[in-house]
């Protein structure tokens, strides 16, 4: 028995009020909670051991993860808008060029005229959005 295992098992019968649960619910789906109970006891791991690596992890990822963009200014917000909009025209470009590689005995095609579509989309998002 691990560390964990003995401080729980001091603190089992306290009751939940009490800062402790009697059990660890790790799935309403009853196959997954007795899989994973299965592969601790196997892998002799406590499943609080498990659960609390897991949370550590977790909680390095989202404290690692960058801030969001400042766009007090509007400044910041059209350099933003700006970006948005060179993404914008690399992207009817990779489409228009897309649209030439079509063969011409599908031009006339489904294909072909969503092709024509979205680049006329996106040239309405782009002049939109060139406005602002």
């Amino acid at each position: 028995m691990n560390m964990i295992e003995d401080q729980t098992a001091l603190h089992s019968e306290l009751p939940v009020g009490c800062g402790r649960y009697k059990q660890i619910k790790v799935s309403v789906d009853p196959v997954i909670a007795s899989a994973f109970k299965d592969s601790c006891a196997a892998a002799n791991v406590s499943m609080a051991a498990i659960l609390s690596q897991f949370m550590a992890d977790f909680s390095k990822t989202a404290t690692s993860r960058k801030p969001l963009p400042d766009f007090s200014t509007r400044r910041r917000r059209r350099m933003a808008i700006q970006a948005i909009v060179k993404q914008l025209e690399q992207i009817k470009d990779c489409e228009e060029q897309y649209q030439s590689r079509i063969p011409e005995n599908l031009q006339g095609s489904m294909v072909y005229e969503r092709a024509d579509e979205f680049i006329s989309t996106l040239d309405d998002a782009i002049d939109l959005m060139s406005q602002v």
